[in-house]
């Protein structure tokens, strides 16, 4: 990522404004708030490095406890506000 981070700085209209990730579905707060905490971490180290990063965004209805522990500026939860989506009928191919 970091690497990527400097090949993105090179190119004029493009700007790296943040990282997202997801956990493994899981309803154990700590396993959720590890890869969390590493992004958030990962985040800070680019900040350092003199990146413009200003959005880290992590964390969905089931996991939102665990990105605020660790940081998250953006939030998606739509299923917690909309409710779960109809699944989509299986096609043939």
């Amino acid at each position: 990522v970091p690497r990527l981070a400097y090949q993105i700085d090179e190119l004029p209209r493009l700007r790296l404004r943040g990282l997202m990730g997801m956990p493994i579905p899981t309803p154990n707060l700590e396993e959720q708030r590890r890869p969390f905490r590493t992004l958030h971490s990962l985040m800070e180290y680019l900040r350092d490095q003199g990146h413009d990063i200003d959005t880290l965004s992590m964390g969905m209805s089931d996991d939102l406890e665990a990105a605020i522990l660790e940081g998250t500026t953006m939030l998606r939860i739509g299923t917690g506000i909309f409710g779960p989506r109809e699944a989509l009928p299986a096609t043939a191919e």
